[in-house]
């Protein structure tokens, strides 16, 4: 079996048009042109609470396996806990991402953006605690131990551009890995995202801005 290290994991430069920017009713919070499936998990940020920071993740299921409507089922709380020995361990688990990036590159959004996901659990970020407040969730289908895909990643730069775009408390551009957040408890997205890659795409002309 191939070993993995971070060389094999690079993401060949990307050579195509800029992409278009999503857009985001600021007042609905949904992206047109994402499948949206609704999560019961979220709640309020708050008075005056906007988002700052943008989170990403890694979420296999069950582990190590890719497909399926697992990840859906987990975030709208239907996940049968008798169709995987794993589902019955997070069996009454009640979290959410704002969005998912499968494998190919689909984007699915469970949260509108501008509400609060459940997504960080405890969590710090540049002194301030409770990231779910403050935050947007985007879930990366990946383990540790994979590569994640070129589609993802062009996925998830135009997913983060429209963001931007859309909340101007977003201008800082903060995007951080669950593991910064929660350090000790999270390693993901895993050793092998390649933050460099999305640095990349995050800098390329996007059509619309």
């Amino acid at each position: 079996m191939h070993k993995l290290d971070e060389k094999s994991c690079e993401v060949p430069e990307v050579t195509c048009q800029a992409e278009t920017l999503f857009k985001i009713e600021t007042n609905s919070g949904v992206a047109q042109g994402i499948n949206f499936i609704a999560s019961p998990n979220f709640d309020n940020r708050g008075a005056g609470v906007l988002p700052e920071l943008i989170v990403v993740h890694g979420i296999s299921l069950p582990p190590n396996q890719f497909g399926g409507e697992a990840i859906s089922q987990l975030f709208t709380n239907q996940l049968d806990p008798k169709a995987d020995p794993y589902f019955e361990k997070i069996k009454g688990v009640k979290v959410s991402a704002h969005a998912l990036i499968r494998r190919d590159g689909e984007i699915v959004q469970y949260v509108p953006f501008h509400e609060r996901a459940w997504h960080a659990g405890l969590s710090e970020f540049e002194g301030r605690s409770k990231c779910n407040d403050f935050s947007i969730g985007i879930e990366m289908e990946g383990t540790d131990q994979t590569c994640y895909t070129a589609h993802q990643y062009t996925a998830l730069a135009q997913l983060i551009r429209s963001l931007w775009a859309a909340y101007p408390s977003l201008k800082a551009h903060k995007v951080v890995g669950h593991n910064e957040i929660a350090p000790g408890r999270k390693t993901d997205p895993g050793p092998y995202f390649q933050w460099g890659s999305l640095n990349r795409l995050l800098e390329k002309p996007v059509s619309g801005e």
